[in-house]
Parts: structure tokens; sequence; C-alpha cells
């Protein structure tokens, strides 16, 4: 019976190379957009700030490894693991990206609610939540991954209902807005903000119960909870700079 390997095949004939997982983890806390960052415990970089991430181990798939690693090197449960959106971004694959070996690298991002500080684990020394826009010089090649990683988050929010997963289980609108106020910087129009998430079929669902004081002078706000919709029709489309006379530094209260 064959085995479907052709004879006379010799994968020794092939240099051999290492996979590894990276992970852009992002959350929004104090009205800016932070990203999960460890401090690299071993050589290459020891004492430098990276991803968290690690080698795929041979019995395991590329994401079975991006949750493991995030729980090994963050303390993060297994709860807030599991529960994590998860997605690809791209493959990384310049020969000298890591100086040990050829190391090809499957990169991914992920979305949390803001959570108290990680600690660190495994062959992470500390872990923290850095802003996304005063990391410094990162490990490797992930200032390109970064980079990418928000680029990606950035236009998502635009065609799916992705902002959600940066909320707590039911949050106001008014938080919701922040989310993408805080990703795109810039200011958004509060009642046509309100009419597009409203008028977006599963966007989200009200909550029944009293609602809730968000802060200020305003009357309490109603609460919202993540519909079942997965993507938005119509799109909810990124102001561009002529759009509106209130562009603001990312990251900056209104």
């Amino acid at each position: 019976m064959s085995t479907g390997v052709p004879e006379g095949y010799d994968p020794h004939a092939f240099p051999p190379f290492a996979v590894t997982v990276d992970l852009a983890v992002f959350t929004v806390r104090d009205a800016a957009l932070h990203v999960l960052l460890v401090e690299r415990g071993q050589d290459p970089f020891r004492g430098r700030w990276a991803l968290p991430g690690g080698f795929v181990l041979p019995r395991e798939s590329a994401d079975e490894a991006a949750r493991r690693e995030l729980a090994e090197e963050t303390g993060l449960g297994p709860d807030a693991v599991g529960s994590l959106h998860l997605e690809q971004l791209r493959t990384y694959t310049d020969p000298d990206r890591d100086p040990r070996m050829r190391v090809v690298s499957v990169a991914y991002a992920a979305l949390l609610p803001d959570l108290p500080e990680p600690r660190g684990g495994g062959d992470a020394a500390s872990a923290r939540w850095w802003d996304a826009r005063a990391t410094g010089p990162l490990a490797f090649d992930h200032d390109r991954i970064l980079a990418d990683a928000r680029d990606r988050i950035g236009a998502k929010l635009e065609y799916t209902c992705l902002a959600t997963e940066f909320c707590p289980p039911e949050f106001t609108l008014g938080e919701l807005q922040q989310v993408y106020e805080t990703v795109w910087g810039v200011e958004l129009d509060r009642p046509n903000f309100r009419r597009k998430v409203l008028g977006a079929p599963g966007f989200v669902q009200p909550v029944d119960g009293p609602p809730r004081r968000t802060g200020g002078r305003g009357k309490p706000a109603a609460l919202h909870r993540a519909g079942g919709a997965t993507t938005l029709h119509p799109p909810l489309l990124r102001p561009q700079p002529t759009d509106t006379p209130h562009s603001r530094p990312e990251g900056r209260t209104p």
C-alpha cells in the first residue's frame, strides 16, 4: 500500500528550518490602544521586549501553539486564552529574521477587553501592556508584525463586528465608540455613530435592566451586548481626514 511518499524522496536534501508563532494582542485602556509585550529572558535579545510567541512543537498546529505560548508567557488563565479571538495575520519568512537559524513565523492578532497586568512565564521574564504607539524597538522583526497587526485591526473594524471583542460582556454605545476612536485615531460624531451601530443588523443587542452611569454629568447610558452578526451591513467606514474637522491624536479623550 502506497504511503504517498515518492520513492527515493530524501527529506534531508532540503535545509531544515523551524516554525514559530508570534502574537499581537491588543486591548483598549486609558483611552489608548495597548499591546501585550513580554521581556525576553533568554538569548537572543535577552532583556528586550517582544511579542509573545515561541516554537511550534512537532505534534501541534500553529493555532494550538499560539494559545499555549500565550498562556505560558503571560500567565493568562485557560479561560481567557481559550475565549480569545485569534486571527492569522500573515507568515514572515525573511531568511535572517532570527539569528539562531532559518525560522518561519506565523503571526496572529488577538483582541481582549481591558484586563489586569499579566505576569511573565516560560522563557519570558515579565509581561505587561504597552501603549502601542510607544513600544520602542522590539526584538526580531516584531516592529513590522506589530505595525501590520494594527493596520489589520483598523481595517477589520470597518466591515466586521470585531470591535465588541475590546468591550466587556455588557457595554454602552459610548464605550464601543471609544474603541473605534482609539483604534482609528479620529473623533466620531456621536449621533451618527449611534445611528449606524443600531442600524447594522445583529451588531449589538440591548440588555434588560437599569442603565449604567459612565461618568460625567450625563444621564446613565443603556447597556448592550454583542449581537449574533459577524459582518457589518452596511460597513462602518473609517472617516478620512477631510471627512471631519475634529480629527484628534490617537488615544486622546474627547
